[in-house]
Formats: structure tokens, C-alpha cells, sequence
């Protein structure tokens, strides 16, 4: 028996919903003005609740931009200089800007209220055809105000946190307690997680996985959990106070939540004289060239971000088109054992 085909939503169907023309639903989508904004955002509702948006086509005719993308980034210029993640993840959303034409227009912003001001203007000045939303946080203004402009997005980041909107995640629920069950496997029963800014809600995420993956070892383990910015600074000033306690106090294994803390705890652990990883095992989050760099090797909890930064950037064409798989995930981190974790 063949199954009947779900019929297309069109801009009809948006305006029948919106109880206004089709000129008024392309007015609000291009925004042009003559409508309140009361109108625009019901316009934007009905969209939303048909699972309706313009056409890559469409939106080309009626002159807005379609061959810029939208990034910005609320992380300090000199910290997001040295982060391999974001180096590799925008070289996979470049891979696919260019087999399209397209560029990126990367903006560091200071604050969220900073970024929600950039898209509007981004999106109001018709610089972007759409934009790529990154580290969300608890009650993040950005999903009602990608709503309200009727701007496509797509979110990097849990559903749980992303508001509805399309998005693309890693699990690091999962991939956290699996390192947790590889160093308690290793024996390991004091274990430190040194980890990212807590405003972030991925931090958040890792934070409570940590926690339920230590508390459900047998034989009991104890744990340890310290916020940092990310930074290999503040990565080593975590690690300095962590291993500065008397050897059956301090933890025998620690987990970094990037691979420059990583790095940095492995110059500290030099610096007060332990090794690696006979006195302390190391394991890393993002498999750099980094990890592999260092004497001994860090173990580290790998993912193509590369790969990552492609999938967000097709996703997002999708959004625009109308025609994309919608929300999923990538293939969660994989951990890789190399020489800085062993039995304590």
C-alpha cells in the first residue's frame, strides 16, 4: 500500500494560518516595512508552527543574503587565538562555505546581550542569510530572538538547552562517563574533572554526567570538580591546587574539559615534581595535534570537530532551504588511550 504523501506547506498555507496576505508574509520575511511588529511576529509564529521557511531561491529573488554566514563568538580574542576546537570547527564550516560560494562573517562579541544586538543588525541589515549559534547558556535570549527576526539558525548544542530550535549536538553525557568508567577501570578511585566556564550549558551537562558517573562506581570513588574559563592558565592554577594536597589526598586521575588545560596540568605536574602517569594519570577533551604533541602523549576523548563544523555549516543550509534533516547528533567523543593514563 503506498502511502500518501504529506502535502508541502507553502507561503499560502503560512498566510491562511497568520490570517494575512501572501505580500504580508514575504514583507515580514525579507523585512521590509508597512507591517507592525505585532504582525511580524505572528507571521513568525505560524511559520514556526508549519515548519515553514523562504527558499534559498525565493530569498535570492526578493535580494537578501544568502552567501554570508553568520558566527559570533563570546569568548575572549586571545583564549579563542589558542583554542584548537574552534580552529578546527571553522575550518569544517568553511569546507562547506566554499563548495557553495559562501563566506563567514566571524564576530568575537563581549556578552550575549552584545550577540543578540549583532543579530539583528546582521539580520536587519541583510549582511547574513543566516547565522550558527554557539555555547548556550541557561535561559539563552537567543532562540525567542532568532524567533521574533525570523532569522534561520542553527544551534550547536543540546536540544535542552537550544529553545526548539534545529540543532546539532555531541553527547557528552555519555562520552564523560565513559572516561569516568575507563579511569576507575584503570583502578583509579580519586578522580578530577578540571572543567569549562559554568555559565556554559555544556559545562553544566559534563558537570552532572561527572557527578552520577562517580557516584555509581563500586567500590566508592571520590571526586573533585573545578570551574575554570577554559584557558590553560586557569587550567594550571586548577591543577596546581588539586595536586598540591598530601599523596593519599589528592587525586590520582584528572579530566580536563579541552585539550589546553590538559596540556598546561601536564607542565604543572612536572613543575611539583610528579609523573605522568605513574603518579597522576591525565585525559583530555578534543584530540589535537596538541595531545599528541607532548611528552608523555595525552589520552584524550576524540572527535572529528572538523567533521563537526561541516555537519553544522549543511545543516544550517538545510534550515535556509527548507530541506534539512532537522535536529540530531554526531557520533559521541571516543575515548583514546595513549601514555599519560595508567593503574595508580
Amino acid at each position: 500500500m503506498t502511502a500518501t504523501p504529506t502535502p508541502r506547506v507553502t507561503i499560502k498555507d503560512v498566510a491562511a494560518r497568520a490570517g494575512v496576505s501572501k505580500g504580508a508574509v514575504s514583507l515580514a520575511f525579507n523585512r521590509k516595512p508597512g507591517l507592525s511588529e505585532a504582525t511580524r511576529d505572528r507571521i513568525f509564529r505560524a511559520a514556526r508552527e508549519l515548519g515553514w521557511s523562504p527558499s534559498l531561491t525565493a530569498r535570492t529573488l526578493a535580494g537578501s543574503r544568502v552567501d554570508v554566514v553568520g558566527l559570533a563568538v563570546c569568548r575572549p580574542a586571545r583564549l579563542l587565538g589558542l583554542e584548537p576546537f574552534y580552529m578546527e570547527f571553522v575550518s569544517g564550516v568553511e569546507s562547506v562555505l566554499v563548495e557553495r560560494s559562501c563566506s563567514l562573517l566571524l564576530r568575537l562579541v563581549r556578552s550575549p546581550d552584545e550577540e543578540v544586538g549583532l543579530l539583528e543588525s546582521w539580520w536587519r541589515g541583510r549582511q547574513i542569510g543566516g547565522s550558527i549559534l554557539v555555547d548556550f547558556r541557561a535561559d539563552d535570549p537567543r532562540p525567542a530572538v532568532a524567533g521574533r527576526l525570523g532569522l534561520p539558525v542553527v544551534a550547536v548544542g543540546h536540544p535542552s538547552l537550544t529553545g526548539g530550535l534545529t540543532s546539532v549536538w555531541t553527547d557528552d553525557a555519555t562520552a564523560v562517563t565513559e572516561a569516568v568508567r575507563y579511569l576507575a577501570a584503570l583502578g583509579h578511585r580519586r578522580i578530577a574533572r578540571v572543567g569549562g566556564a559554568a555559565a556554559f550549558g555544556h559545562t553544566s551537562i559534563r558537570t552532572s554526567a561527572f557527578d552520577e558517573a562517580v557516584r555509581a562506581l563500586e567500590p566508592p570513588a571520590r571526586a573533585w570538580q573545578v570551574a575554570t574559563d577554559f584557558s590553560g592558565d586557569a587550567g594550571a592554577r586548577a591543577t596546581r591546587s588539586l595536586l598540591a594536597a598530601a599523596p593519599g589526598e589528592r587525586p590520582t586521575a584528572i579530566v580536563y574539559d579541552n585539550d589546553i588545560m590538559a596540556v598546561a596540568g601536564l607542565s604543572v605536574a612536572a613543575e611539583m615534581g610528579l609523573r605522568v602517569p605513574d603518579d597522576v594519570s591525565l585525559l583530555a577533551w578534543d584530540d589535537s595535534q596538541l595531545c599528541r604533541l607532548t611528552h608523555p602523549t595525552l589520552s584524550a576523548m576524540s572527535h572529528d570537530v572538523h567533521g563537526f563544523g561541516a555537519e553544522v555549516a549543511r545543516t544550517l543550509f538545510g534550515v535556509i532551504t527548507g530541506e534539512g534533516p532537522g535536529s540530531h547528533p554526531v557520533p559521541t567523543p571516543v575515548l583514546t588511550p595513549r601514555g599519560s593514563t595508567a593503574p595508580p
